[in-house]
């Protein structure tokens, strides 16, 4: 990994608070801002930490009292700690002034208090002046991040877009570098040779643990998974890819996103492979697919269970008709195949309502969330039992037949029916 100058000392922010679910709360509440973060518990143990590497922030939860918040300012303080704290406490609680008035005396340079409850915007207004610095990025191995163990997958909800619930969600990758906090996909080298195998791998193993993790709490969700055409077109990979899905009456099936380009630089290849891999409940989708598709004839026994629109078309196409033009005649080319249809990089509600309007099956994007870790997406209300009871397979889905047969045209202006697979019996076999 190569560390540029403007990336150099990412900030370390310290969580100190006496109750596990408040510091987990705080931790992936500032996980989105790429911090490098820390826990601690207890004021003993701040003295051998300070030493180590002092903190440019500590967050301090007040809700065990005064007296271990005044504690952990004096360890701070016999450290000559320069950093800054920001207390963290209910909006009407009263230890906020005590713990002004001995931060005060202690000379410890204390932020105004983050009251609950907070928006996302508060929080950053907060810590504005710590927020990493954006650059051209470090530039991440991803083979050192398997091997490391700091690959992670984050998780973004997928939105039926009538009942505004949760029917699925796509994993994306992120490396929880130990010296540059969560670290996004810009900035990963391309994969040599060498690792692709071992990512891909990687990215399976985790997806399945996740699984069974989401399932264990909430009850079965349908993840996407995000693989190279490379993997589906090697059968050992494939085999490695079948051997680790979930043994569990439960599970329906994982989709496999792959990118558009390459499918159709793959074409033949790529849709020999969907067809053998939905056999072991495994469908292949199109993301981010644009105009090329409208350019294909001839493609019978289509194998492909999903069309992404990708964020070019969607993003702004309120007030766009010629990106609409583009949705419409993707919808109608979908329809035709039996896929079921999702517009990604929904970030306003008039894009939104345009593309309910245009009759997509689903959307994705930071309107509804932005993708977040498998801590915090366990823990989210559209991941709890009520809100994804279940991923229903429209009646395009299920002429699709993810059991191997071919797909059927649907009728022009059908609204697909939404079918539940506890209702219907439909199942990835």
């Amino acid at each position: 990994m190569h560390e540029p100058a403007t990336r150099r000392g990412t900030p370390l922010v310290w969580v100190i608070d006496g109750k596990e679910h408040i510091r987990r709360f705080l931790r992936e509440t500032l996980s989105e801002f790429r911090f490098v973060i820390q826990e601690r518990v207890e004021a003993t143990e701040l003295s051998t930490a300070l030493d180590a590497r002092a903190p440019d922030l500590v967050v301090l939860g007040l809700t065990a009292g005064a007296t271990e918040a005044c504690d952990m300012l004096q360890a701070l303080a016999d450290k000559d700690f320069e950093g800054k704290v920001l207390p963290f406490a209910p909006r009407d609680s009263a230890v906020v002034g005590t713990v002004q008035e001995r931060a005060e005396k202690l000379r410890i340079a204390l932020l105004p208090p983050l009251l609950m409850p907070f928006s996302n915007e508060g929080l950053r207004e907060s810590i504005a002046t710590l927020l990493p610095e954006e650059s051209s990025g470090p530039v991440v191995d991803m083979a050192q991040a398997v091997r490391e163990g700091w690959l992670e997958l984050w998780y973004q909800p997928k939105i039926e877009t009538r009942a505004l619930v949760m029917r699925g969600a796509e994993a994306l990758s992120r490396v929880r570098h130990p010296a540059w906090g969560i670290v996004p996909p810009a900035y990963f080298a391309p994969e040599d040779s060498g690792s692709p195998d071992a990512v891909s791998d990687a990215v399976i193993s985790r997806a399945v643990e996740d699984w069974h993790r989401f399932f264990a709490q909430s009850g079965p969700i349908e993840i996407g998974i995000n693989l190279p055409t490379a993997v589906l077109t090697d059968s050992e990979a494939t085999g490695r890819l079948c051997k680790q899905l979930p043994n569990h009456a439960a599970f329906e099936g994982l989709i496999v996103e792959v990118n558009s380009a390459e499918l159709i630089r793959n074409l033949d290849l790529a849709m020999r492979a969907a067809r053998q891999l939905r056999l072991h409940k495994v469908a292949i989708a199109i993301d981010d697919a644009g105009p090329e598709w409208l350019s294909l004839t001839d493609v019978g026994n289509f194998p492909f269970v999903e069309f992404k629109v990708g964020r070019e078309f969607v993003a702004g196409c309120a007030e766009d008709r010629l990106k609409q033009s583009v949705c419409r005649r993707m919808l109608e080319r979908a329809k035709f195949y039996g896929s079921r249809t999702i517009a990604d990089g929904i970030e306003t509600w008039s894009d939104f309502l345009t593309v309910r309007d245009l009759g997509f099956d689903l959307v994705q994007g930071s309107l509804f969330a932005k993708p977040m870790s498998a801590e915090k997406f366990a823990h989210t209300c559209w991941a709890a039992p009520h809100a994804s009871a279940g991923p229903p397979l429209s009646r395009s889905i299920e002429r699709l037949s993810i059991a191997g047969g071919s797909a059927e045209p649907t009728e022009t202006g059908e609204q697909p029916t939404r079918l539940s697979n506890r209702d219907t019996g439909a199942k990835w076999r």
